[in-house]
């Protein structure tokens, strides 16, 4: 790297980090005005009998469209009308029952503006999130939320920068302070996210995975030829040792066998065939760990991944303790875990 490469690349990593820095020093600073507004919004919410409108123009309305979909993830329904197609029908979408928050940096925002009319005829309570706390939006709303910032991070003061990272931090405030009061849990979040990495992570189960005929199971007493056999069969990796009732009380994995077949080869007394022929509770790893059907598959791969040790393999148990099938790490990186 030449001289005139590590210049740039100091100046631009100086700059990056002044940016942040502003947007940041914005973020505290609003964190310690932060007052009656944002207590009487979450109050509004909490009460409120229908959803809550967001709506907002150009950058403002991306940010507006996001805290929607926040809103609507963690529990308060939620939707984004966008105030130019609200001025061509979409304000119907609005019952009075709702709670419509505005997002404009400004209050200013004509768009915005023009949805006033409707908005104060239907009976609608109106947030004004907005910097511009003498606005026209501001003077119409029933709660502000004061969201201005000293100054954009663009050097022109032209692009929305720290303003719509204050605006999107408000939101995120105002959803976390929701779902917290609401008491919505991982459960009711899974719910609403069935689909991709993330669903699958709080909704897939252990039993949803499970190959019940493929399901490696020898008895303590049978000989360890048995077991071989089993875990070639049934191609698990592994086969669970059962005593005569049935319950689980030791595993032997395919790294157990290389084990076994290596302290045998320094031992001379020790043979492949007297090591097949001896009974399988001589040579099993007892009071393996277990897992039960109804753990969540992100939990069973924290179990495998969060030992002294890895392991590749567990067994799952029913209720008796007796083992129904056998979990494989692949199973788990098949189903997107």
């Amino acid at each position: 790297m030449d001289n005139r490469e590590t210049m740039d690349r100091a100046a631009t990593l100086k700059r990056g980090r002044e940016v942040l820095e502003q947007e940041a020093r914005a973020l505290l600073k609003r964190s310690e005005e932060l007052g009656d507004g944002f207590y009487s919004v979450v109050e509004a919410i909490l009460s409120c009998e229908g959803r809550v409108v967001m709506t907002g123009m150009g950058k403002h309305g991306l940010i507006a469209r996001k805290i929607a979909a926040t809103f609507a993830s963690t529990g308060t329904p939620s939707f984004f009308m966008h105030p130019a197609e609200g001025a061509h029908g979409d304000l119907g979408m609005i019952d009075p029952h709702d709670v419509v928050i505005a997002v404009s940096n400004s209050g200013n925002t004509a768009e915005v503006l023009g949805c006033l009319p409707y908005i104060k005829r239907n009976g609608n309570l109106l947030v004004a999130m907005t910097g511009g706390p003498r606005s026209e939006l501001a003077r119409h709303a029933d709660i502000i939320l004061d969201v201005s910032v000293e100054a954009e991070a663009c050097p022109l003061g032209l692009a929305p920068t720290t303003s719509t990272t204050m605006a999107l931090a408000m939101g995120d405030a105002l959803a976390v302070v929701l779902l917290e009061r609401r008491g919505f849990l991982t459960d009711d979040f899974a719910l609403r996210h069935p689909a991709g990495t993330l669903g699958r992570r709080l909704l897939l189960r252990v039993s949803d995975l499970m190959n019940l005929e493929m399901n490696p199971v020898v008895s303590v007493d049978q000989p360890f030829a048995e077991a071989v056999a089993e875990i070639t069969r049934k191609t698990r990796g592994a086969v669970s040792v059962v005593d005569a009732s049935g319950e689980l009380v030791g595993i032997v994995t395919d790294g157990d066998l290389r084990r076994i077949l290596q302290r045998a080869a320094t031992d001379p007394g020790e043979t492949v065939a007297s090591i097949l022929a001896r009974p399988v509770g001589e040579l099993m790893t007892r009071d393996p760990m277990r897992i039960d059907a109804q753990m969540l598959a992100a939990k069973a791969m924290n179990v495998m991944e969060g030992g002294v040790r890895k392991v590749f393999v567990l067994p799952v148990v029913n209720e008796n303790n007796h083992p129904v099938a056998m979990l494989h790490l692949h199973d788990l990186v098949g189903a997107g875990v």
